[in-house]
């Protein structure tokens, strides 16, 4: 096992992050069959673990997310996705928490996925790369965990494809999780986001620059197809209200209609920019193989199509967070959650915040939210005799 090991400090140690190979001993058995093994993991740490190593906090990523969670994105330069919330006396306080953050299974920022390089043959996996599914990004992460010594997370956190790792840790292992915290998500992949999924993925495979997804060996990326799925999701992560408050009708450096196909509208601008530089930074075979991840998702049907079943016997503490103005994923999915905890007699809260800026919210300047949040952990960390932690 190589790995890079994270010292203990109350600010990211390593603004790069670390990595660590495993599975190298006991390949990881995944849902689909497929043993993978040696897995390389990129993640990032920041706080203290203390003496018993009773507060460390895992913070799972959204879809094109990443584990730079508090520190400038390598390629991008733009802060970490959840920066203004971690740090000394913050929401995520490090000097109380021991965070852990890790890029997905699949994904395109270190760990093992469809971009890295298949030890087997020496070339890019593409698409012989296996399936995956949330439970399989979970499984890897608890192989992190083990790597680095912890038996029992304080708390789970996540938004959107965050939310489902959190839930499916409350499913995977119950006894390894405090307290869990999962944001503007659902227990499974609704038809409609499973059909926007499909309309990214089919943009990216439309391109002829994705070469059947052997596009790194061909020296080509299929930057176009991959810039339309994000424009057609980023539609999905805003509100209506969003949209027309930002942006309206208002036309894009023109006082009038060019009777062309330019972009003649800020929305349409905004869109193009969103696509171009989210290419920079993603790789278009790790958004196929995520998407699908999360339109397999599926808690109730993996329990005899009762979504309680899945929480049976937990003794985790639970906060479920929705927000009003979000489609994506909105309230009566984490209603649905709600009901399936107190089915089986679980400590669970929920609060719906009210907020006009639709899915993303999570990831913008939300009081009400970050102090339901903060009221949470630090109801959590007092039931769990948590105190500061504070390096040196």
């Amino acid at each position: 096992m190589t790995t890079q090991e994270p010292p203990g400090a109350c600010t990211s140690p390593n603004p790069l992050g670390y990595k660590v190979e495993l599975g190298l001993d006991r390949p990881i058995k995944l849902d689909c069959g497929v043993e993978l093994g040696p897995v390389t993991v990129a993640y990032q740490t920041y706080g203290t673990l203390n003496a018993d190593r009773s507060n460390a906090i895992l913070m799972c990523h959204a879809l094109t997310g990443d584990h730079y969670v508090a520190d400038p994105h390598p390629i991008t330069g733009k802060p970490g996705w959840w920066n203004e919330l971690v740090g000394p006396g913050l929401l995520f306080d490090t000097d109380r928490y021991f965070l852990i953050c890790s890029n997905v299974l699949g994904g395109c920022m270190g760990t093992t996925g469809p971009k890295e390089i298949n030890p087997a043959t020496g070339k890019p996996w593409g698409l012989s790369f296996p399936v995956i599914t949330i439970g399989d990004m979970v499984l890897v992460q608890a192989r992190l965990l083990d790597h680095l010594g912890i038996e029992t997370l304080f708390c789970v956190v996540g938004g959107s494809m965050g939310g489902m790792q959190v839930l499916e840790w409350a499913q995977s292992f119950p006894d390894r999780v405090f307290a869990a915290l999962p944001i503007a998500t659902a227990a499974r992949h609704s038809a409609q986001n499973i059909a926007f999924h499909e309309v990214g993925r089919q943009a990216i495979v439309a391109d002829p620059d994705w070469c059947n997804g052997d596009y790194l060996l061909e020296g080509k990326r299929p930057h176009r197809g991959l810039a339309v799925a994000r424009m057609a999701a980023h539609i999905t992560y805003l509100s209506e209200t969003a949209l027309h408050k930002k942006f309206g009708r208002k036309l894009q450096d023109r006082q009038s209609f060019a009777y062309g196909f330019d972009a003649d509208f800020q929305v349409e601008s905004y869109l193009r920019h969103q696509g171009s530089t989210f290419v920079d930074r993603f790789d278009a075979n790790s958004y196929l193989y995520i998407t699908r991840a999360m339109d397999y998702f599926d808690l109730a049907a993996e329990n005899g199509g009762v979504l309680a079943n899945a929480f049976a016997g937990t003794k985790t503490r639970f906060c479920v967070a929705s927000f009003t103005s979000d489609w994506l994923f909105p309230t009566a999915e984490s209603r649905a959650i709600v009901q399936a905890l107190n089915a089986v007699a679980a400590n669970v809260s929920f609060v719906e915040i009210k907020s006009d800026k639709g899915h993303d919210a999570f990831l913008l300047d939300e009081p009400e939210f970050h102090a339901t949040l903060t009221g949470f952990l630090d109801g959590a960390a007092a039931h769990r005799g948590l105190r500061p932690c504070k390096a040196g």
